[in-house]
């Protein structure tokens, strides 16, 4: 008797592992479920941690673009995007910045990923349609430039979470501007999935979103 059920166990113990190993290879969607396996396809390449999460950057949004006319986040965000916030004026940051994006848009495009470089300006008073689409165009062909009205912009950055503040300076014309240096790489159909921040190579932030684009 105890010879049989020896048997019987090692029997078992044999299903077991070859039910165990055919899950393991073909992943079947309950029990990925079950896992929690499909609730972030992303995880593997996030490395940013934002308060509340990453779902909670970004969204609708209404601008003007460089031919003047009023777009949504719906006509603009239509490829993987990086989208960056700044002004014209901005004498060093911006420029740089706007300069990494053009860069790391152009080494994924060398990998077979096309994505868009997105700049929106805080500084409407000076940026206009066609200030900023100048500007977007020396960095990038595909840059596309945004400015709008200041609610528009000021709606715009609070949905980014972004900072500008116009610096007291008493000059109407030459002021500056201080505000935050993110840039956030934004998917149709799945919002901000990561932040770069500005001393991040165009070669780090081209791998970061390789690896969201590769999983998609």
């Amino acid at each position: 008797m105890t010879k049989a059920y020896a048997i019987g166990a090692a029997a078992l113990v044999t299903l077991m592992l070859l039910v165990l190993g055919a899950l393991a290879m073909f992943q079947p969607p309950w029990l990925r479920d079950m896992l929690g396996m499909d609730q972030d396809p992303f995880a593997p390449c996030r490395t940013t941690n934002a308060m509340g999460g990453l779902d909670q950057i970004g969204g609708p949004f209404t601008l003007v673009n460089s031919e003047g006319q009023t777009v949504t986040d719906a006509d603009v965000i239509t490829m993987p995007s990086i989208v960056y916030f700044g002004y014209t004026f901005c004498p060093d940051v911006c420029p740089l910045d706007s300069a990494r994006n053009a860069l790391a848009t152009e080494i994924l495009e060398e990998n077979g990923e096309i994505v868009q470089p997105v700049f929106i300006s805080f500084d409407p008073a000076r940026d206009t349609p066609e200030v900023v689409g100048e500007f977007a165009s020396i960095f990038h062909p595909r840059m596309v430039g945004l400015t709008g009205s200041d609610e528009q912009v000021r709606a715009a950055s609070r949905a980014y979470r972004t900072y500008f503040a116009q610096q007291d300076s008493g000059d109407d014309e030459f002021y500056l501007m201080d505000h935050s240096t993110f840039s956030y790489f934004v998917i149709p159909g799945q919002g901000t999935v990561e932040i770069f921040r500005h001393d991040e190579t165009a070669e780090a932030v081209a791998e970061k979103a390789q690896c969201f684009l590769s999983r998609l």
